[in-house]
């Protein structure tokens, strides 16, 4: 794909819908599901960096002649759609609303809701997919919508 984002013969417009329709769909596949770490985040944005930075390219600088990379707040500018981590969230939420749907007998809800039994390990406990939702509903400013 590299070669394709960074061809000269397609549209910027072009590339960017191939990068919507065709690689963010197999890199967020599950995302609804994943519990975000703060190691994988900067992977993730990495990613996104470089796939737009071979979009857009470089940019011949107007007073100079010369090429220049474009830092990435205007590659942000350029690009219409969301960050990955605003898909991500967007997904959490419609994959929340989806299980509190559900009713309680169902595994899903069991399953991503309910509380192990047996015996706690030392330290701070692990984040769960509940606790991720709740992050992203703060994050939004909607305390108290959430699956309990």
């Amino acid at each position: 794909m590299q070669n394709l984002l960074s061809s000269r013969l397609l549209s910027k417009k072009l590339k960017i819908n191939i990068y919507r329709t065709i690689i963010l769909p197999v890199v967020l596949y599950g995302c609804e599901t994943w519990l975000l770490t703060l190691r994988e985040e900067p992977g993730l944005s990495v990613f996104e960096n470089r796939v737009l930075r071979r979009i857009f390219g470089a940019k011949r600088d107007e007073v100079t002649g010369e090429w220049i990379k474009l830092h990435i707040e205007e590659h942000i500018g350029l690009n219409s759609s969301p960050n990955i981590f605003r898909v991500i969230k967007s997904r959490r939420m419609r994959r929340k609303e989806h299980v509190a749907c559900m009713g309680e007998m169902r595994g899903v809800y069991r399953v991503l809701v309910g509380k192990p039994e047996g015996k706690t390990t030392l330290g701070r406990p692990r984040h769960r997919w509940k606790d991720n939702i709740q992050m992203n509903l703060q994050a939004v400013g909607c305390e108290g919508h959430g699956l309990d």
